[in-house]
């Protein structure tokens, strides 16, 4: 097998490397840094796929070892984000190994964070086994997920704003793990931007999507990156309803 063969995996390892290190930082308390390796690794799991096709070095190695980094990239960093976000907001303090004991013991709600990467493995379980999202995908996908609550470090750090006042609160926070937690898992056909066609009839949901979202980013920034997401949940509910 030629070298270039490699070159796939190889990027969905760096995608592994950048969730390894987004952990440390979440618990070192750096929560923007640790949302920016995440971010990098989102970056890496787009190009490893459109390498794979390129190459045409697609296979079950290819398959397997990019839902193991998914897992610990777009699941279990963000959980360990979310949780440092939650403990925040109920001891003013990060969740360190110094902590007093009492800090960890009798304050639980955090915990509930844990639930991303449980639901993040059984998604992409699901997605191994199932041939049938090449066009569109069954449930949210964990990048997508993970996108949203990465997103809240970032928001925070404005401390202003109709979209931090929304979603920078404790009990919108845990809502948010359970909704999207379930969505995963779902069997709701969500939007992929992949492209067989460019016209306007089988991609307009497609163009929509990435028209409103660049308008979006342009406008907010990174504060619009929870409102894309909602955005294309409720875009994939409405594409649904016009199959």
């Amino acid at each position: 097998m030629s070298i270039f063969k490699h070159i796939p995996n190889l990027i969905t390892l760096a995608n592994l490397a950048f969730g390894i290190l987004a952990i440390l930082f979440a618990f070192g308390g750096n929560l923007t840094l640790a949302s920016t390796c995440i971010l990098l690794g989102a970056f890496l799991d787009f190009f490893d796929g459109f390498f794979a096709r390129l190459l045409k070095s697609n296979g079950e190695m290819g398959k397997q070892l990019d839902s193991l980094a998914d897992l610990i990239t777009f699941g279990l960093a963000p959980s360990i984000i979310v949780f440092q976000l939650l403990f925040f907001l109920e001891t003013e303090s990060y969740f360190t190994a110094t902590n007093n004991l009492s800090n960890y013991s009798t304050h639980y709600t955090p915990y509930i964070a844990f639930l991303i990467p449980l639901f993040s493995a059984y998604r992409l379980a699901k997605f191994n086994i199932d041939n049938k999202q090449s066009n569109s995908f069954i449930g949210l996908p964990t990048p997508a997920n993970a996108l949203f609550f990465i997103s809240i470090p970032f928001i925070a750090e404005y401390k202003e704003g109709f979209v931090y006042d929304l979603i920078y609160r404790k009990e919108v926070i845990i809502i948010n793990v359970f909704i999207f937690s379930l969505l995963m898992i779902s069997n709701l056909s969500m939007i992929a931007l992949k492209f067989k066609s460019y016209n306007w009839s089988e991609n307009k949901f497609r163009y929509l999507l990435i028209t409103i979202s660049i308008i979006l980013l342009s406008i907010l920034c990174l504060e619009s990156v929870p409102i894309i997401l909602i955005l294309y949940i409720v875009m994939s509910i409405i594409k649904n309803q016009f199959k």
